[in-house]
């Protein structure tokens, strides 16, 4: 790795440091934090759900904002975004505020995730190319897990403490301040590289042409278009599981108001993500094809989920969270890899947040539908339904694999270009 190269991804991984950092705040503690508003289980799953179909429903137009502004413009917007609409959750909380205005906010929460989802990604991978970067995306992919998965640690476990010594509300206002930090960093240090936005159309035509290049460069190309629709299984009962064991592993400790307990789910998680992350490009050397990792990472982690559902020991449940969150981290980059490569330069960040709509699309449904479950059977019957539901994705998988493209052997980047003045 040169030394452009080196400096587009320190950006990156203080990029995702911060990004991270600031979400797990609230990642240990979000569930509670809804409950304790007034929200049964399945209205704070549903809020969940309408955070998702804001993403389903912005994710094409903050695609355009990346694809004709610019990747750094679209990440400044989304770290605006987030500040305010944080803050109006804090508000929300403290007035104990009806459903419809807990759904109102979590739409535009939303907007401000679409507005990072595939800009940040692409803005890496373009800039990695303009630099002369020949390596592997799966190594710098599993850096940014590494990296991802130590905030996440850190933050999940002081948002935790902080809410059991003040208040559930106080890791939400920590949540605004870092993001406000991130702002000002991404301002001075990101550079659009590699990467000339396209200002020739106006909003609406930009839009027309962005659905377009997403269905020509996606649905069109069957390998592409198989991992895109096997996203919104694996996503829908991911964000669910993620949540849902919060509450679960407090119901098995024995005390529902020990917090800080509800911030070890996502501590644990983070901790198996840098192993995950640090191991991801070595394991994936185990396999001839991309592919065949992630379908083998996808059954193990149906498997757990069973195993979670059916389990009643605390301290299973948190060994069993540590084996699926290793899972997770390991075939993230991978799949991350492959369907970059896949995709041209031109078009990356517009068919990466096409791949995200799809995978918000099944938060949508899943959710709410699993949060219904909970009420109904308890947090252990929603996720052996969970893992039921994940299967649905692994036909898709299989149905990429059998088209043989290139990207699924590969092991270095596909479109480097040589550095400047080279």
């Amino acid at each position: 790795m040169n030394p452009a190269a080196r400096r587009v991804q320190r950006v990156y991984l203080t990029l995702m440091l911060g990004n991270t950092l600031a979400a797990s705040f609230i990642w240990g503690i979000n569930t509670l934090f809804l409950l304790d508003a007034g929200l049964s289980n399945f209205e704070a799953f549903a809020a969940n759900a309408f955070f998702t179909v804001g993403m389903v429903i912005f994710e094409i137009p903050t695609g355009v904002v990346a694809d004709t502004v610019g990747r750094k413009a679209s990440y400044l917007l989304g770290t605006i975004t987030l500040v305010v609409t944080t803050g109006l959750y804090w508000m929300l909380w403290l007035w104990h505020a009806p459903f419809v205005w807990w759904a109102i906010v979590s739409v535009l929460l939303g907007l401000g995730f679409t507005f990072f989802s595939g800009a940040v990604e692409a803005w890496l991978v373009d800039a990695l190319a303009a630099t002369g970067y020949t390596g592997s995306l799966e190594a710098v992919f599993g850096r940014g897990l590494v990296v991802t998965g130590i905030a996440m640690f850190s933050g999940s476990v002081l948002g935790g403490v902080i809410a059991q010594v003040t208040d559930l509300g106080v890791p939400f206002l920590v949540r605004a301040g870092v993001l406000m930090l991130m702002f000002v960093f991404a301002y001075i240090v990101m550079k659009d590289l590699g990467f000339t936005p396209d200002r020739s159309a106006g909003p609406l035509k930009a839009t027309r042409n962005v659905l377009t290049q997403s269905i020509e460069h996606g649905l069109k190309k069957r390998s592409v278009r198989y991992v895109i629709f096997s996203a919104p299984f694996a996503g829908g009962v991911g964000i669910y599981a993620f949540y849902a064991l919060q509450p679960y592993l407090l119901e098995l400790y024995g005390d529902p108001t020990a917090y800080s307990i509800a911030g070890l789910a996502a501590a644990v998680l983070s901790l198996a993500q840098v192993a995950g992350g640090l191991l991801a490009p070595r394991i994936r050397s185990l396999f001839r094809k991309r592919t065949s990792m992630v379908l083998a990472a996808s059954l193990v982690s149906v498997g757990i989920l069973v195993a979670l559902g059916l389990n009643s020991l605390f301290w299973l449940a948190v060994l069993l969270l540590v084996v699926w969150g290793f899972v997770f981290a390991v075939a993230g980059p991978v799949r991350q890899a492959y369907l970059n490569d896949m995709i041209p330069s031109k078009q990356r960040a517009t068919v990466l947040s096409f791949d995200s709509l799809f995978g918000s699309l099944g938060g949508v449904f899943i959710q709410p539908a699993l949060g219904r479950a909970a009420d109904l059977q308890g947090y252990g019957t929603s996720l052996v339904i969970g893992a039921v539901v994940e299967l649905i994705g692994l036909p898709f998988l299989l149905a990429s694999r059998r088209q043989q493209d290139p990207a699924d052997a590969r092991t270095i980047q596909a479109d480097a270009a040589p550095p400047a003045g080279a």
